[in-house]
C-alpha cells in the first residue's frame, strides 16, 4: 500500500481588489497550495468557518492597527482557537523587502518579490509544497 501524500496546506487569501486576489490565488495554486479567497473580513470569517485555513494571507489598507484588528476579527469570528499564522501582505508602513513578526503568528511583509513571500509561507506552514 502506498503512503498517502499529505493534503496541501489551505491558505485563505483576503483582498478586496479582484485582480490582486486572483493573482495571489494563481501563484499559490501553482505552488501546490489549496486556496480559498474572500473579499472582506466578513467573507473571510464565513470561509474560514467552513474550511479551516492553515494560514491567512490578508492584504488590507489603512493604519497598522486596522490590519491587526481585521486579523483578530477573522480569527475570533471564525473561532480559530488554534491561531493559524496570519500574514499581512503588501504593508506600506514597512520598507520593501521587510518581514516583521508583530505578535506570535502575526507577520507583516512587504515583499520585494514573490519568492520572498514563498519563503515566508514555507517557514510558517509545516506541510508546504516544495518550490518549483
Amino acid at each position: 500500500m502506498k503512503d498517502a501524500l499529505p493534503a496541501p496546506a489551505r491558505i485563505l487569501v483576503v483582498n478586496d481588489v479582484e485582480e490582486t486576489r486572483d493573482g495571489l490565488i494563481r501563484l499559490l495554486t501553482s505552488d501546490g497550495y489549496c486556496v480559498d479567497s474572500a473579499r472582506t473580513a466578513e467573507d473571510a470569517i464565513q470561509r474560514a468557518t467552513r474550511n479551516l485555513p492553515a494560514l491567512i494571507l490578508l492584504s488590507t489598507h489603512g493604519p497598522q492597527d486596522a490590519w491587526v484588528a481585521s486579523a483578530e476579527r477573522i480569527r475570533e469570528g471564525a473561532r480559530l482557537h488554534f491561531a493559524p499564522p496570519i500574514v499581512l501582505f503588501g504593508v506600506e508602513e514597512i520598507p520593501e523587502g521587510a518581514e516583521v513578526e508583530i505578535q506570535p503568528n502575526l507577520h507583516l511583509i512587504c515583499p520585494d518579490n514573490f519568492d520572498q513571500l514563498r519563503r515566508l509561507l514555507r517557514r510558517l506552514l509545516p506541510t508546504a509544497p516544495a518550490l518549483r
